[in-house]
C-alpha cells in the first residue's frame, strides 16, 4: 500500500495532462459511433458546440482566415434625399474549424453535414455602410460542415446602406456605392479576410441572379483590400465598389419629350405674323401650359439637390418667357408706328437702306428705274403701300386739266411721306422680329447641345 499510493498519485496527475494535450492536438476527431443510416447523434458534436464562444484555433497566435463573397440579387430602391441604397444580398463565408474532423469511410460515407449556425462559432463580419438598427437576417439558418472541418455559411441580407449619390446627371446618372466588409472585434493578428471567388465571378453571378428589372441596373463590381487603422488597432477589410445605372426611359418619355414638344411649338410660333393679335395670347397659353406640366411632373424629379434636368427645365421656361417678351416688344413697336408715326433716326434709316436695298451686282429692271431707296414695302392689314399711293397721286398738269388746284398734289405728298415713314417702322419691326428669332434659335440650340454633352459625360 505504501508503494501503491505514489503510483496512484502519478496516474491522477498524468490524466489531466493527457486530456489537455489531447485538446491541444491538431484535430478534434468526431466519434463515428454517432453516425448511422438514421442520422447523426448530436452528442457527437457536443464538444464542438461547447466551444462556439471561442475562436476555433489551436494556437491563438494564428489568425483565422475567412473567405467571403456575395451575390447582389435585387436593388430594391435608392433614396436620393436620404442618400440610402436598399439592396438584397446573399453573403457567403468560408472558414476552417480545426476541432471538427471525421473519417468519412468510418462514418457511413458522410462527407458533409448541415448544422444549425447558432451552434457554431461565426465570424462577426458586417457591412460598415449598412444600418445596424434592425437585424434583417432571418433566424434558424444552417451551415455546411465538411469532414475536413471547413464550414460554409450563407445568409440572405436586406441591406440599407449609405451611398454618396450624385444626381446632377439625372436621369442619365450612374451611382457608385460601396460595401465594406470587415470584422467588428478581430484585428489583423486575429482574423484575415480573403476572397472565395474572383470579383468578375461575383459580378457575373449578380447580373445573372438579379431579380429586379425596375429603375436600376447593375453595371459592374470592383474591389479593393485596404487596411483600416483605428488608433493602434489595424483591421482587415474588403471594399466592393458596386456601379449601378438608372434606366432613363420613364423620364425621357414623361419629362424630356413633352418639354421638347412645348419648346418646339414656342419656336414655331414666331412664324405667326407679327401683326396678328393671336401671337401673344398663343405664347401666354404655352407658358401657362409649361408651368402646369412642371407642377404635374414635379414628383418624378429628385427631392434633393439640383440635377441638370432642373436646369434644363428652368432654361426652357426662361426661353419661353423671353419669347413672350419679344412678342410684346414687337407688338408695341408696330402699334407705336401705326398710331404716332415718330421720326426715324438717320442711323436706322441708313441701316434699313443697307439691308433692304437690292444688290448692285444683279439689279432687276424695276429697281433700275426706281431712283428712290430700295425699301421693300411692308404693310399692315388695311394699309396701302406707298407705291400705290404715289401712282394715284395726280401730276400738276392732270390737276389743271381736271380743274383742280395745284395744292392738291401738295396735300397728297405729306400723306405719302407719312405712309413711307410708317412702312419704314414696320420694316424695322419685322427686321427686329427676324433678328430676335434667329438669336432665340441660336441660344436654344447651343443650350440643348451643351446639356446633351454634359449628360453624355
Amino acid at each position: 500500500m505504501e508503494g501503491g499510493w505514489p503510483l496512484m498519485r502519478g496516474f491522477l496527475l498524468c490524466l489531466p495532462v493527457s486530456l489537455l494535450l489531447q485538446g491541444r492536438g491538431d484535430t478534434f476527431t468526431i466519434n463515428c459511433s454517432g453516425f448511422d443510416q438514421h442520422g447523426v447523434d448530436p452528442a457527437a458534436f457536443q464538444a464542438v458546440f461547447d466551444r462556439k464562444a471561442f475562436r476555433p484555433v489551436i494556437n491563438y497566435s494564428i489568425p483565422t482566415k475567412v473567405n467571403i463573397s456575395f451575390a447582389l440579387s435585387a436593388i430594391l430602391g435608392v433614396d436620393a434625399q436620404l442618400q440610402l441604397l436598399t439592396s438584397f444580398l446573399w453573403l457567403d463565408m468560408i472558414w476552417d474549424n480545426p476541432f471538427i474532423s471525421w473519417n468519412p469511410e468510418e462514418c457511413a460515407n458522410i462527407n458533409k453535414l448541415t448544422l444549425l449556425a447558432e451552434n457554431l462559432w461565426l465570424p462577426d463580419i458586417f457591412i460598415m455602410e449598412s444600418s445596424m438598427d434592425v437585424d434583417q437576417t432571418p433566424p434558424g439558418l444552417t451551415a455546411y460542415v465538411s469532414s475536413g472541418g471547413q464550414i460554409h455559411y450563407s445568409k440572405p441580407m436586406r441591406v440599407t446602406s449609405i451611398c454618396n449619390l450624385d444626381i446632377f446627371y439625372f436621369p442619365f446618372d450612374q451611382q457608385n456605392c460601396t460595401f465594406t466588409f470587415s470584422s467588428f472585434l478581430y484585428t489583423v493578428d486575429r482574423m484575415l479576410l480573403g476572397m472565395d471567388k474572383e470579383v468578375w465571378e461575383i459580378s457575373n453571378t449578380s447580373r445573372n441572379v438579379i431579380q429586379t428589372q425596375g429603375e436600376w441596373e447593375l453595371l459592374r463590381i470592383n474591389k479593393a483590400t485596404p487596411k483600416m487603422s483605428v488608433g493602434s488597432n489595424v483591421y482587415d477589410q474588403i471594399i466592393f465598389y458596386v456601379a449601378i445605372r438608372r434606366r432613363p426611359s420613364l423620364y425621357v418619355i414623361n419629362l424630356l419629350v413633352p418639354s421638347g414638344f412645348l419648346v418646339a411649338i414656342d419656336a414655331l410660333s414666331f412664324y405667326l405674323p407679327a401683326e396678328s393679335e393671336n401671337r401673344a395670347p398663343f405664347k401666354m397659353t404655352l407658358l401657362l401650359g409649361y408651368n402646369v406640366f412642371l407642377l404635374t411632373m414635379n414628383d418624378l424629379l429628385p427631392a434633393s439637390g439640383t440635377p441638370l434636368i432642373s436646369v434644363y427645365f428652368a432654361l426652357c421656361l426662361s426661353l419661353m418667357v423671353v419669347s413672350l417678351l419679344e412678342t410684346i416688344f414687337i407688338t408695341y413697336l408696330l402699334h407705336l408706328a401705326t398710331t404716332q408715326h415718330p421720326p426715324i433716326p438717320q442711323w436706322l434709316h441708313s441701316l434699313l437702306q443697307h439691308y433692304t436695298s437690292p444688290k448692285k451686282c444683279c439689279p432687276t429692271a424695276p429697281q433700275k428705274e426706281n431712283k428712290s431707296p430700295g425699301l421693300t414695302p411692308i404693310h399692315l392689314p388695311g394699309l396701302k403701300e406707298p407705291v400705290e399711293l404715289v401712282r394715284k397721286m395726280p401730276s400738276p398738269k392732270e390737276a389743271e386739266l381736271n380743274g383742280r388746284p395745284e395744292s392738291t398734289g401738295a396735300q397728297q405728298e405729306p400723306k405719302a411721306q407719312k405712309q413711307h415713314l410708317l412702312d419704314l417702322w414696320i420694316q424695322f419691326g419685322h427686321m427686329m422680329d427676324s433678328l430676335l428669332f434667329h438669336l432665340y434659335l441660336l441660344f436654344l440650340a447651343s443650350s440643348i447641345i451643351t446639356v446633351i454633352i454634359l449628360w453624355n459625360t
